[in-house]
């Protein structure tokens, strides 16, 4: 039986975390890279969404990465300078909508940004300075609802305008550039993971 295969990537805005698409004229994260035959995309990042993604082709270890035990951290800079109120309610769990339900998230731990992050620019832009200010904040999450921390964002008055994943469980994104991938063995995929 072959060896299973892993790989750390930035993904790109704009692209879909699939290797197949009936849709036209969209950009898949299996373009990007000579994956082999069976990888798939651990947990998802929206088209919108940037920032780490696991792959792997052994889907015992998609199962393990997804659970409620691992961390995934997020950044994303909202619409508006985030109050201290705001902070508050993400922390505590907000109503969102979930497929028309209601669903109240669990609680999470946020943190304000005193700083741009400084990632490189997006390819498509995300707005002038004269719409107003913007701000940072750290969303970290044990759970992985569709859309998730735009819609938390959103329910505390203050939408996401650009959202990047930074961190699952141990794994850092750290200075890898927008699209580039890294294969990494099964050791150092499950030591990083679990710390």
């Amino acid at each position: 039986m072959p060896e299973h295969r892993h790989f750390i990537h930035h993904k790109p805005f704009g692209y879909l975390c699939q290797f197949v698409c009936e849709l036209p004229k969209k950009k898949l994260v299996g373009s990007l890279f000579d994956f082999p035959e069976g990888t798939m995309a651990i947990g998802r990042l929206d088209e919108q969404s940037e920032g780490l993604l696991l792959l792997t082709t052994d889907g015992q270890v998609s199962e393990h990465i997804r659970s409620r035990h691992i961390e995934k951290e997020y950044y994303a800079q909202v619409d508006g300078l985030i109050t201290d109120e705001a902070v508050e309610q993400l922390k505590n769990g907000v109503e969102i909508g979930i497929r028309d339900v209601k669903y109240r998230t669990m609680p999470c731990r946020v943190l304000r940004l005193e700083n741009d992050p400084g990632f490189a620019a997006r390819t498509r832009k995300i707005r002038d300075d004269r719409h107003g200010p913007t701000s940072w904040v750290s969303i970290i999450l044990t759970e992985g609802k569709y859309r998730q921390v735009r819609k938390m964002t959103a329910a505390a008055g203050f939408p996401t305008l650009r959202l990047v994943r930074v961190r699952i469980g141990n794994i850092l994104l750290s200075n890898l550039k927008a699209g580039e991938v890294k294969e990494v063995d099964a050791f150092e995929l499950s030591a990083n993971i679990i710390g």
